[in-house]
């Protein structure tokens, strides 16, 4: 069974549902309608762009151009993170890069060769979707574990010098920071993987029923792709804030000032 096919003046119908929340906004006084109109068109815009790349990927099914995809993937990742963290990117582009990376591959690896295994590794059709989905929900909770842990640190600085100066070492310091952060990091998946089926049915699922596909599978995918995203998005952020941490401060221990802008 197909997909039904939205038509274009069916989707510009759609698109005129954005005004019930603009007028709402409006009248009590958040104005926002060059960020919504922006946010519009750059959706369509990028999404119309993926999908013909995505066409061409899947058509190719290239090593080389499926691996340079998920490495553009991974660097517009690391760009997002950093600025909705406040983070300078010249500090910390290598090691949030780094930690991300390392993260989203060993998730994507595990899933693509030990458990789903196709019959080609790098098949663009598995590969890029998964990958995808994974690197996204890693972006969200490295941008909340970076902000938060640097916001709270400023925030309760005399605390963190407090530390310091009854002996404790910078790692022994930062540690009620740290937990706070990963815990604020890793609450959203864990509480969308409590109410998973009951609250809402996940995109990854729902795409594939629509798409003709057998339930069970897709619960099956959903799950596997729920676990992925929870290790993934706990490794990365554990990892960046420990890597961000040699870069943060200065010998003698002091958070420095111009690691945000």
């Amino acid at each position: 069974m197909e997909t039904l096919d939205i038509g274009d003046a069916q989707l510009a119908l759609l698109g005129g549902m954005i005004l019930v929340p603009w007028l709402l906004l409006g009248l009590i006084g958040i104005h926002l309608s060059r960020q919504i109109a922006l946010g519009m068109l750059r959706m369509t815009l990028q999404l119309a762009l993926v999908g013909v790349y995505l066409k061409a990927l899947f058509a190719l099914n290239n090593p080389w151009l499926n691996g340079l995809w998920i490495f553009v993937m991974l660097v517009v990742a690391d760009l997002s993170i950093l600025r909705r963290a406040g983070l300078r990117r010249r500090s910390f582009f290598v090691s949030t890069l780094s930690a991300v990376t390392l993260s989203v591959l060993f998730s994507a690896a595990y899933l693509i060769l030990l458990i789903i295994k196709p019959p080609l590794f790098y098949d663009a059709r598995y590969l890029v979707p998964l990958t995808g989905m994974i690197l996204g929900n890693c972006l969200q909770g490295n941008v909340i574990a970076l902000e938060r842990f640097y916001t709270s640190l400023r925030k309760n600085q005399n605390d963190y010098l407090t530390y310091l100066t009854l002996g404790a070492t910078r790692w022994e310091a930062v540690q009620p920071f740290l937990r706070e952060a990963i815990m604020a990091s890793i609450n959203p998946t864990l509480a969308s993987m409590a109410t998973m089926g009951l609250v809402s049915l996940p995109g990854m699922m729902t795409g594939q029923i629509l798409g003709g596909g057998n339930p069970a599978v897709a619960v099956k995918y959903q799950i596997a792709i729920m676990l992925c995203i929870f290790t993934s998005a706990t490794l990365a952020a554990i990892l960046n804030l420990m890597l961000s941490l040699n870069i943060a401060f200065d010998d003698y221990d002091i958070l420095r000032d111009d690691i945000s802008f």
